[in-house]
């Protein structure tokens, strides 16, 4: 069973679940600007309603390209954490990208966000 992350646009978040190539389960739900908020408990009710343990999963995949700095790192960092406490694979939905940006360490592996711009995220400069 293999879990797909996507928070790629800060005005939602998509979770599905997929088993052998086909989605069993999808949901998606409006979460403006609060990805944080809404997707652990988005991706809880999606195993419930499909009857599916965390242990169950095999993988995680997440969308780590998209327009939203904050959404993608919500979605990275959940999929990277919820693969390595489950020791279980973790991936990019883009196959493009994913041999930069995936990470490998000694037993397990990372996703790392595919940003589109660059962060404006320092102080302006001074007039």
């Amino acid at each position: 069973m293999i879990l797909h992350i996507d928070t790629s646009n800060n005005k939602e978040i998509v979770v599905f679940l997929e088993n052998n190539g086909l989605i069993l389960k999808k949901k998606k739900m409006e979460a403006k600007r609060n990805q944080s908020e809404k997707l652990l408990p988005a991706i809880e009710a999606l195993l419930l309603s499909a009857k599916i343990n965390f242990k169950d999963l095999v993988e995680i995949k997440v969308e780590n390209s998209g327009e939203s700095f904050t959404s993608l790192r919500v979605g990275i960092l959940t999929a990277n954490a919820l693969a390595y406490a489950l020791k279980i694979k973790v991936s990019t939905e883009n196959k493009k990208n994913s041999k930069k940006h995936v990470k490998k360490f000694d037993n397990f592996n990372i996703v790392t966000p595919d940003y589109k711009r660059s962060l404006d995220i320092a102080l302006p400069k001074k007039q």
